[in-house]
């Protein structure tokens, strides 16, 4: 009997500690279970943090960067406005320098004529011994249909030159009826042009310039007319035929200012210029 009751308290002890013996793995599982959550967790968030003030850097540097390229562009926009200024200022004293050229040439073929008058007067005068007579290039018409033709001309600049372009355009026009076979017909053929163009009547202009350059092709302003002419064209938004205007320009006159007015137009409309001179050139 009492082995038989030790037997029994046996097998209940081994059921028991059968019983005892999983939950006890099983708690040691969850505890490390546990540990290795909270190690993932105290990882994620080291991540995070490291993230976080990479993140503020990264932050950093662009907002220098957007400084820097604000900056930047703001140079780049004085530097521009500034570059713009003095081109406009460089376009104006050449336009000036042009105009002084021109006022010159004029002042200069004045003087010619009147050196030519004076000397026909003086060969009349040693061939004829009579007194000295004014003499002209050409017969002028009864002083009751203009005025003699050094006085209309120099009435006609004046005028053109103070801005009066109505009235300098019909004395002009009047020496070219009157006296289109002197020295100076050349001349008022090229300010009637110019009146043109200053008033904006493109067309009329290449026209009028088109006259210096067929009927005075030796003119002291044939460079000046073939310049205008280029830029009348422009004006009538012919882009190709004012370039070609101003690059035929540069080949026959390529060393006189308006050669150098030429180039400097083609490079603000980024067209090629010419530098070669041309065939009628070399011959010369």
């Amino acid at each position: 009997m009492r082995l038989h009751k030790f037997s029994a308290i046996l097998a209940i002890a081994v059921l028991v500690l059968g019983s005892i013996t999983p939950a006890f793995a099983v708690s040691k599982e969850m505890i490390q279970l546990q540990t290795q959550v909270q190690a993932l967790t105290d990882q994620m968030a080291r991540m995070q943090q490291s993230f976080d003030e990479r993140m503020g850097v990264m932050r950093n540097l662009i907002e220098q960067s957007t400084d820097s390229m604000n900056k930047l562009a703001s140079s780049l926009d004085a530097v521009q406005k500034s570059v713009q200024q003095q081109s406009s200022d460089t376009q104006g004293r050449v336009d000036q320098l042009s105009g002084q050229v021109q006022s010159l040439h004029d002042s200069l073929d004045e003087l010619k004529a009147r050196l030519a008058k004076m000397s026909q007067q003086l060969d009349a005068m040693s061939g004829s011994g009579q007194n000295l007579a004014p003499q002209s290039t050409t017969v002028p018409p009864p002083a009751s249909q203009a005025p003699p033709p050094d006085v209309l001309y120099n009435n006609a600049l004046r005028d053109y030159n103070a801005g009066r372009y109505d009235l300098a355009s019909q004395q002009f026009g009047d020496y070219m009826k009157f006296y289109a076979n002197t020295d100076l017909a050349g001349n008022a053929q090229f300010y009637l042009a110019e009146i043109e163009y200053r008033q904006g009547n493109f067309e009329q202009a290449v026209r009028d310039y088109d006259k210096v350059l067929e009927q005075f092709p030796g003119g002291n302003k044939a460079p000046a007319a073939q310049l205008k002419k280029g830029y009348a064209l422009l004006e009538l938004r012919q882009r190709d035929a004012g370039v070609r205007e101003l690059n035929s320009l540069i080949q026959r006159y390529p060393r006189s200012i308006e050669a150098t007015q030429a180039r400097d137009r083609l490079k603000k409309l980024g067209a090629a210029s010419s530098g070669k001179p041309s065939a009628a050139k070399k011959a010369q």
